[in-house]
């Protein structure tokens, strides 16, 4: 056990050390699983293909069989339509959505690891917040995307996620230990807990419209891939939008104890009230008719809305909300 000395006024906080390094091991296992899930997945997407599907027409042929599609049919690199895709796609598509479910469970445990070595819930810095939020992200795309015809899109979201957790490995990593003075509040539990759930889920639904998008201008995933990511940008936002709204009013409320006031014009307040509107604009433009490409703009704005509100209002914008870097 590692004694860390807290303030004057308090005891000294206890790290229980063979639990932090295996919440350690637990993180990087976790980071490299989510790696094997995204060459699984992305690998059941490329037979998709028609340049791969082509080639195993050709083989047919050649084997006295009848050809699955002609390469030529839609163009290099389009989609082949479904009757004609290589049943191996689909062998790792399902491969690599499982491993990404083992990868969320390692992450999982070493955030419950973490905790229970800190003796405090394990989401009090940044480098242990942004942990939480990948994590909401890739259970809520395990969930979002659980379809069988969804499934390949989990690639893309996983890329993102781990590009995220190894900038904050990187730049960002924090041993285990005491949070600072004005995180000891059980608004934390509360506040904190529904801001990275919420924003989590919310980075999901960017990233379906950010293949929606694509798919419209390089038709990257096929016909019917337009409805099905717009539903799964918009199912996604109607589920974290109200918990992204109650944390926000939770944030206003630990304000009012903590500082005296529920409003202060802090960067981290007005960057939140500003990603709440332009959600609640994709919400209204969504349901619009014929606006659904504008809603999808609009949610990729969401998106790198709460990426600069996660990173650049913590670490470098100088506001209330800067202890949360240490």
């Amino acid at each position: 056990m590692i004694e860390i000395l807290a303030a004057p006024d308090e005891a000294p906080v206890d790290v229980n050390e063979p639990l932090a390094r295996l919440s350690e091991s637990l993180h990087g296992a976790g980071i490299i699983v989510y790696g094997l899930a995204i060459l699984l997945l992305l690998a059941g997407y490329a037979l998709t293909l028609d340049r791969f599907a082509g080639q195993r027409s050709r083989e047919l042929v050649a084997a006295g069989g009848g050809p699955i599609v002609s390469a030529d049919e839609n163009g290099p690199g389009r989609v082949v339509p479904d009757q004609a895709r290589r049943p191996a796609s689909a062998v790792w598509i399902n491969m690599g959505y499982a491993v990404a479910i083992a990868g969320a469970a390692l992450q999982f445990a070493a955030l419950v690891t973490r905790g229970f070595a800190a003796h405090r819930v394990p989401w009090g810095n940044m480098y242990e917040f942004i942990s939480l939020t990948m994590l909401a992200c890739m259970v809520g795309g395990i969930i979002a995307l659980r379809a069988p015809g969804n499934r390949k899109y989990l690639g893309f979201l996983g890329v993102a996620v781990v590009l995220i957790l190894v900038i904050a490995d990187r730049f960002l990593h924090q041993p285990v230990g005491p949070v600072s003075a004005p995180l000891r509040s059980y608004w934390m539990v509360i506040h904190v807990s529904i801001i990275s759930i919420s924003s989590g889920v919310l980075l999901v639904s960017g990233i379906a419209s950010m293949l929606f998008l694509l798919n419209n201008y390089f038709g990257w995933f096929g016909e019917d891939a337009a409805e099905r990511l717009d539903r799964i940008a918009y199912r996604a936002v109607v589920f974290a939008f109200p918990l992204f709204s109650l944390g926000v009013i939770c944030g206003a409320i630990w304000a009012e104890s903590a500082w005296g006031r529920y409003w202060a014009w802090d960067p981290k307040e007005v960057v939140s009230f500003i990603a709440w509107v332009v959600y609640a604009a994709y919400l209204h433009a969504r349901a619009t008719a014929g606006w659904r490409t504008a809603a999808a703009v609009i949610n990729v704005f969401g998106f790198a809305t709460l990426l600069f509100n996660l990173f650049a209002i913590n670490l470098v914008i100088s506001g209330l909300h800067s202890y949360a870097n240490g």
